[in-house]
């Protein structure tokens, strides 16, 4: 196998591990994707070139597995950022009753102040 055909099939490799390089990891499995990954440019894989054959049965496979397979794998990502959100509201309620209940000593603080300001002022009237 050529050198060039290694880096396709590298590339190819990457981006159904979900660990691309090059290009996001929401890209789909497709000729281009794979070519981009491989540091070549867009449509550099094409049907019209023989040599592409093997490569291009190897992309349509692994894109039809991932969709066979991307429930899952949307339902663990829509988990997963539904799970940092919700530790985002938990740390957001935590510091709100952390505020609240330093308003509550203040309020505490300042009616013994005033109870005891307003004691003062009666003995001297």
């Amino acid at each position: 196998m050529s050198d060039f055909l290694t880096e396709y099939y590298d590339a190819l490799d990457r981006l159904i591990q979900n660990k691309p390089i090059r290009v996001s990891k929401s890209a789909k499995i497709n000729n281009d994707n794979v070519a981009l990954e491989a540091g070549r440019k867009k449509g550099t894989i094409k049907k019209s070139r023989p040599i592409y054959e093997d490569l291009i049965a190897s992309i349509k496979i692994a894109n039809e597995k991932i969709k066979t397979d991307g429930n899952h794998d949307q339902s663990q990502i829509k988990y997963i950022k539904v799970k940092e959100e919700s530790y985002k509201y938990k740390i957001l309620w935590e510091e709100s009753l952390a505020r609240e209940i330093s308003l509550i000593h203040e309020i505490a603080e300042l009616k013994a102040q005033l109870k005891r300001h307003s004691k003062k002022l009666i003995k001297v009237l």
